[in-house]
C-alpha cells in the first residue's frame, strides 16, 4: 500500500485515541488502545483508497481535518497553543469507517476478509480478536454508544464500499 496514507493513518489513529481515551491511566493501556486504533484505520484507509493512485491523489489534496470530528465529541481544536497540525491530516471518512470497525467485531471480520486476499498484509490480531487487557484499555475506543456519532458520518458508504469490494473479489 501506498506510503501516501502514513500520516492519514497516524492522524487518524492518533485523533480516534485522543477523543476516546483509554479509561485507565498508564502507558500499556495508552499503547494497547492506539494498537487497536491504528490496525481499525489501517484498515478503513486501505478500503477508502484501494489503489495507489487513490492514496496519491488523497495525500495531494489533503483529507479535510478534524473540525467537524471534534465538534461532534466536543473534542479539542487545538486552539489552546498545542501544535494542532497533525490534525489537519485526519480524514473523516476513513475515522468514521474505523469507529465502524471498532464498534462492530463482525463488520471488522467482513472488512479484513475484503482486504487480505493479498499476500503480505500485516496482521490484524488486536481488531479482530483483542484479549481482555485490550478491551478494558480500549473500553471507550470501542463502546458503540460512543462511537455512534462518529461511525453515523458514513457508515452507509463503508457497507456500500465492502459490498463493492467483496463483489470485485468473487
Amino acid at each position: 500500500m501506498s506510503s501516501a496514507l502514513t500520516p492519514i493513518i497516524a492522524a487518524t489513529a492518533r485523533w480516534l485515541t485522543t477523543a476516546y481515551p483509554a479509561p485507565r491511566g498508564g502507558a500499556l493501556s495508552r499503547a494497547l488502545a492506539e494498537a487497536q486504533a491504528t490496525q481499525a484505520v489501517t484498515a478503513a484507509a486501505w478500503l477508502r483508497y484501494p489503489t495507489d493512485v487513490d492514496a496519491d491523489l488523497v495525500h495531494l489534496a489533503g483529507p479535510g481535518g478534524a473540525e467537524r470530528l471534534d465538534a461532534l465529541v466536543g473534542g479539542s481544536t487545538g486552539a489552546d497553543g498545542e501544535d494542532d497540525a497533525w490534525r489537519t491530516w485526519v480524514d473523516e471518512v476513513v475515522a468514521s469507517w474505523a469507529a465502524c470497525l471498532l464498534a462492530d467485531p463482525a463488520l471488522a471480520a467482513r472488512a479484513i476478509a475484503c482486504l487480505t486476499s493479498d499476500d503480505g498484509l500485516p496482521e490484524f490480531r488486536r481488531l479482530l480478536e483483542p484479549g481482555d487487557r485490550e478491551l478494558a484499555a480500549a473500553a471507550f475506543l470501542r463502546h458503540p454508544d460512543l462511537l455512534a456519532p462518529v461511525a453515523e458520518l458514513h457508515r452507509d458508504a463503508l457497507h456500500e464500499a465492502l459490498s463493492t469490494t467483496s463483489s470485485n473479489a468473487a
